[in-house]
């Protein structure tokens, strides 16, 4: 017969805070522990045999109740990072985890890492004032980094988002295309609107373009351009050109941080063009103040099943 182990909670508002919306983080630990977890009162049990099971419980709901007594709501996202970490005997692991969280000001909540790797990342780019981020998608990178970005912006700790990317589809010519520059760019830089919406309502969005505190342009708009004590993002920067990457490079001023982020393996550029990205990787290693993260199939996020594709083609290559 399986045998109780429990946890119990001397406030019962943190018990409402560790089971998440509708028990969402309970459903989640009850897929990945194997048993149900039960919630009555102020206490949370499961019945297990399993020695390892039951201490792994046990120290999941030690770390989730020290993150809600901070006044932090553990996400479903942080709910299966401790688990990884703690089930892989990971402790450093754990505790990069729990406290390299990015917060929103304004009541818009904490982002924690999904993973070591996204925990590495932000550490990087808090403390480097140029780093590059390579990976497949779904790992997370532009999320991230924008998220990082508008924290700084929105605590005055910079003055202004940029966030440019290469225009490869369009030849970076846009002349020929109809309407206003706004309405010739916005199919080409949709993901940064989305990933900025993924952070903070579209309205905050919206304000902070027309007090210009953001600015979204294509990367051929940046040239001649000097950018002080701003928060610069470059996204996929696989399809630079060298010099389109050391125009980006050369245009922070003082006071700025720039995050480069990109796919090695989908480069866009016309044949026997090389990639600005994988150029500045490599004669760049050297100096310091320079961080890369890089993150593999394993670190995807999106989905279990975009995991596994992005899987199968790094196999195959």
């Amino acid at each position: 017969m399986n045998r109780p182990v429990a946890v119990v909670f001397e406030d019962n508002a943190l018990v409402a805070e560790v089971c998440g919306a509708n028990d969402a983080n309970l459903r989640l630990l009850e897929d990945l522990l194997g048993c149900p977890v039960l919630s009555r009162g102020n206490e949370v049990s499961i019945h297990s045999d399993d020695e390892a099971t039951r201490a792994l419980f046990s120290s999941i709901f030690f770390e989730l109740e020290a993150i809600a007594r901070n006044g932090q709501s553990p996400s479903t996202d942080l709910v299966r990072s401790l688990y990884k970490g703690l089930s892989e005997n990971r402790r450093t692991q754990v505790d990069l985890i729990k406290h390299k969280h990015i917060a929103i000001p304004g009541g818009f909540g904490l982002i924690y890492p999904k993973g070591a790797a996204q925990a590495e990342f932000i550490r990087g780019i808090e403390n480097h004032d140029l780093s590059f981020c390579i990976g497949p998608a779904g790992t997370g990178k532009t999320f991230l980094a924008v998220a990082h970005a508008l924290s700084e912006v929105l605590t005055r700790k910079r003055r202004k988002l940029v966030l440019t990317r290469p225009v490869v589809e369009a030849g970076e010519n846009l002349g020929f295309l109809p309407g206003d520059l706004s309405q010739k760019i916005s199919p080409y830089l949709r993901p940064l609107y989305d990933a900025m919406d993924a952070v903070v309502p579209r309205e905050v969005v919206q304000r902070m373009e027309e007090s210009r505190m953001i600015e979204v342009a294509p990367l051929a708009y940046m040239r001649g351009r000097s950018l002080g004590d701003c928060y610069v993002i470059l996204d996929e920067a696989q399809n630079t050109t060298r010099e389109q990457m050391k125009m980006f490079l050369t245009r922070m001023g003082e006071g700025s941080k720039a995050v480069i982020t990109g796919d090695i393996t989908q480069v866009d550029l016309p044949s026997r063009t090389p990639s600005g990205l994988s150029h500045a990787l490599e004669i760049l290693s050297g100096i310091d103040d320079i961080h890369v993260s890089s993150f593999g199939g394993s670190d995807v996020v999106r989905s279990a099943l975009v995991r596994k594709i992005v899987a199968a083609y790094e196999a195959e290559t």
